[in-house]
């Protein structure tokens, strides 16, 4: 959607949900052996819609990225029709190396969550194919993955009878911010009548819609709309859902798997303008990855297609800075841990991912940067060699850091 073309007229009736979601958890789940130590699945870090219009590859990637067959995917649209809900690891080197260095029993990543529903039509914010249903699971959610199709296939219904990856996203990107329009223009009334009635709080909330609204009836969504530090807590509140970050990922053949095409690099540009990431995959291939359980025979596969990784770690890892988080790690004899906060968590709040008691009895932090972990051979030799810090409240917890937190309870 380009900031040239305005929106005009109304989106239908919205329900406005207050839905919370709570970034990161700890409670374990369930334990899988994986060689000689285990690896233990723990909640999501954060959690992310695989959205776009029917026929894209969204539940083809679903799948894959879950290694599951818990979404539908058919040739034919919405044939998904229920949100369908996975958890996926984080692909991080560092945690095994901790794992090995500290001669772990257990191996625990640090997850995300994904999202797969149905797909969206032009005319979904007036409710059009499962719209509502659509737009209601996207509010609940911490960012978009936008999948895009830069594929052909005569076998596959498009619903819109071609291939065009910027007319799609900009169709997606439409009914997003019709949607965020109408719930607005509703809210703009309620706050005028309360800030007219002296309600500092309503004329807060008026200084964050007016500059938004306006934007959106320009064709520009609100994440592109500047506003002070102090009023973002308002544009949480408002629940709009043109201003989650948006990760887009060219679903390309198999045969543009390595190098790309004329599609992909369309949607890359289109992505660029908007200050938006790109990430290329090939669903087909993924899905075929998924099957392979012996690294070995994976590694085979992805060298004969000229690939150095999979799309999916490439999906996730983008995701994870996308939500502009980081990893600390905890590795001891009984486990290594990896654990997510947001960039520019002090160390008390760090601490409280693991337990609330840490933060509420918290003394300091023991740290070791992981590269200096990694040149001593672990913690002792960090602390032989003066590489581990004591750190207090104030700390600001670095991406990779080796903790260790003292508390009192």
């Amino acid at each position: 959607m380009t900031a040239s073309r305005p929106i005009r007229g109304r989106s239908s009736s919205l329900l406005q949900g207050n839905h919370g979601f709570q970034l990161w958890d700890c409670r374990p789940a369930e334990c899988r052996q994986v060689g000689p130590v285990q690896r233990l699945d723990r909640d999501p870090g954060g959690r992310g819609e695989i959205v776009g219009l029917p026929n894209v590859g969204k539940s083809a990637l679903f799948n894959a990225l879950t290694a599951t067959q818990a979404a539908e995917a058919t040739k034919y649209p919405f044939s998904t029709r229920e949100a369908t809900v996975g958890r996926v690891a984080v692909p991080d080197e560092r945690l095994d190396v901790c794992a090995r260095l500290a001669k772990s029993a257990k191996i625990v990543p640090t997850q995300l969550e994904f999202v797969d529903i149905a797909g969206l039509v032009r005319g979904a914010s007036k409710g059009q194919g499962l719209g509502n249903q659509f737009l209601g699971h996207l509010r609940e959610v911490d960012a978009i993955a936008h999948i895009v199709r830069c594929f052909d296939d005569d076998n596959v219904v498009h619903v819109e009878g071609s291939v065009d990856p910027v007319r799609d996203a900009e169709t997606v990107e439409t009914e997003l911010m019709l949607a965020d329009m109408d719930s607005l223009e509703r809210r703009l009334v309620a706050a005028q009548k309360r800030a007219r009635g002296g309600e500092r709080e309503a004329k807060a909330q008026l200084a964050v819609i007016e500059p938004i609204l306006a934007g959106l009836q320009e064709g520009r969504p609100a994440r592109s709309v500047a506003l002070a530090p102090e009023q973002q807590g308002q544009l949480r509140l408002l629940q709009l859902l043109t201003a989650k970050p948006v990760l887009y990922i060219a679903n390309v053949d198999e045969v543009a798997a390595a190098t790309g095409n004329e599609a992909s690099r369309r949607v890359a540009e289109f992505a660029a303008a908007q200050g938006a990431q790109t990430v290329m995959v090939s669903a087909a291939i993924e899905a075929e990855l998924a099957q392979l359980a012996d690294p070995a025979e994976r590694r085979e596969f992805l060298a004969a297609l000229g690939l150095g990784e999979t799309g999916l770690d490439r999906v996730i890892r983008t995701g994870y800075s996308l939500l502009d988080l980081i990893t600390y790690f905890t590795a001891g004899p009984k486990e290594s841990r990896a654990w997510t906060v947001t960039r520019g968590t002090k160390a008390p709040q760090a601490a409280a991912v693991i337990h609330t008691d840490f933060e509420k009895g918290f003394i300091r932090a023991e740290t070791i940067p992981y590269a200096d972990f990694v040149a001593c051979g672990g913690e002792q030799g960090a602390k032989d060699s003066g590489k581990m810090r004591l750190e207090g409240a104030d700390y600001v917890v670095q991406d990779g850091d080796v903790m260790h937190f003292r508390f009192n309870v």
